[in-house]
């Protein structure tokens, strides 16, 4: 178990692209936003689609307030440095039997950043095991750099919409299961390889990922809001929300779906210029 990180853990995480497991919530707190995520469900009459589950730290409070977690945060800047952008999140939720998996492939390879100055905590709702499809990394492939992806993994159950993939052949023998208990995270690299199995457990597994950025980054395509979530961003290169978000519940959903529709006009514009 991982507390905080010492040199020691910076060093793994460097080495092999992913550090696990890193305690950052008490059980009481872990039970609160877990509670918060299925409020949210209730209030949505359904399960988040894709866009729903993609930067709700912009639009709800409780996913604000995770994001922003001083234990997490802790955990980040001996990574990313003691100024910190909240880039994006995005849930990451199995249910039963639904098939859902996460293709292999590097968060690198389609945020085209310039320098990998960013990384990404999977924050557990529940406990994520092997047998409830836990996230894998193969450990140490983020040293390559970014590498080919192709689009062959396009499938109503990958929880990466676009369906990228990496072009070479993954052994599953080489990937490390990340193996989590509820209320603990793990840290991975941008360019590691990683993805997930299906959930063949009775219950379902909650994650929420959150992606840091040091500001002096650059990045070519289409931006998201960041939260200066600690620090200073003397850049200003990002568009910054100024305050926590304060909508009602009918005006996230709202506000969400117009940023979604935005960022995928943007994109298109960018692959057509």
């Amino acid at each position: 178990m991982i507390e905080s990180l010492s040199e020691d853990a910076v060093e793994i995480y460097w080495r092999d692209g992913i550090i696990f497991p890193i305690a950052v919530l008490e059980t009481e707190e872990t039970a609160k936003f877990r509670s918060d995520y299925e409020v949210f469900c209730e209030k949505l009459g359904s399960r988040p689609n894709a866009a729903q589950s993609r930067n709700l730290h912009l639009f709800h409070r409780w996913a604000y307030d995770l994001a922003t977690h001083p234990r997490i945060l802790d955990a980040v800047e001996p990574i990313v440095g003691r100024n910190i952008l909240i880039h994006h999140s995005s849930l990451f939720c199995k249910y039963p039997h639904d098939g859902a998996f996460v293709s292999w492939h590097q968060d690198g390879f389609y945020l085209n950043l310039s320098e990998p100055s960013l990384v990404s905590a999977w924050i557990a709702l529940s406990d994520s095991t092997l047998e409830n499809g836990c996230m894998r990394v193969v450990s140490g492939s983020h040293r390559s750099g970014r590498v080919q992806h192709c689009n062959s993994a396009i499938s109503e159950k990958n929880l990466l919409p676009s369906g990228l993939e990496v072009a070479c052949e993954v052994d599953e023998r080489d990937a490390t299961n990340v193996v989590l208990r509820s209320g603990e995270m793990s840290l991975h690299h941008v360019n590691v390889v990683h993805g997930s199995n299906p959930n063949h457990s009775s219950g379902p597994r909650l994650g929420f990922a959150v992606r840091y950025v040091a500001p002096t980054v650059r990045q070519r395509v289409a931006k998201v809001p960041t939260v200066l979530a600690r620090g200073q961003d003397n850049e200003s290169y990002f568009e910054s929300l100024d305050q926590p978000p304060s909508f009602t519940f009918e005006e996230a959903v709202e506000a969400q779906a117009e940023l979604a529709h935005r960022i995928t006009e943007a994109r298109k514009e960018q692959v057509n210029s």
